[in-house]
């Protein structure tokens, strides 16, 4: 079963729910498919009147910011242990190759790792855990932490849900185009059937010749 199929079948504020619990979850540092979710939520929105896509954006901002934030806050305390269990149980996500490079970035750019990392997969898991492990101040952390949590889950909301309306009235127009088409074609047809069946009933039959 698909993400779609299963958030369909979920009432809207469970939905905001889940959309907040897992991204919260990928941005403490457990790999989930955050993106996905939000993703989905936000179509959904764009076709479901129900599905509030303000709602699905202030969520997936929320989940983000209190997520990473928990992140720091484990990153601090036990960076080191954590991403050698990390490691063991995550090798394609949480490798000493991946944890190097992610560190080697964070301690180049400071915040700037923290806000763009939100946009990057495998540093929207690791920004959280990586910052409180550099001892990173929690206040550049937060203000970087919260603007890259608004821009990405605010912007991809909004994207994601203007072009699933205009997906929609465009598929609405190609559907009435299509309908009306296949209409004059019908019609069409009809006509030149009932044309030629007219002049071959008023065809005269040849005269039979008399022996």
């Amino acid at each position: 079963m698909s993400v779609d199929e299963i958030l369909n079948a979920i009432p809207p504020l469970a939905i905001y729910l889940i959309v907040g619990l897992v991204i919260g979850v990928e941005s403490l540092g457990i790999p989930l498919p955050g993106e996905i979710v939000l993703v989905s939520a936000a179509l959904m929105a764009s076709q479901h009147h129900e599905l509030n896509p303000v709602w699905v954006g202030v969520c997936a901002t929320v989940g983000a910011i209190v997520g990473d934030s928990i992140g720091y806050a484990i990153g601090r305390k036990g960076g080191p242990r954590l991403f050698a269990w990390a490691g063991r149980k995550f090798p394609k996500h949480f490798g000493p190759a991946h944890i190097e490079k992610a560190r080697s970035l964070f301690a180049r750019r400071g915040m700037w790792a923290v806000f763009f990392g939100r946009f990057i997969a495998l540093l929207r898991i690791l920004s959280g855990p990586l910052a409180g492990s550099l001892h990173m101040s929690y206040g550049r952390f937060f203000t970087a932490n919260a603007l890259g949590g608004i821009v990405w889950a605010g912007g991809t909301t909004a994207l994601v849900y203007y072009l699933g309306v205009v997906a929609e009235k465009w598929l609405s127009r190609f559907s009435w185009a299509g309908l009306a088409l296949a209409v004059i074609v019908g019609v069409v047809v009809t006509l030149v059937v009932r044309k030629r069946m007219g002049a071959h009933e008023e065809k005269p039959e040849p005269e039979k010749v008399s022996e």
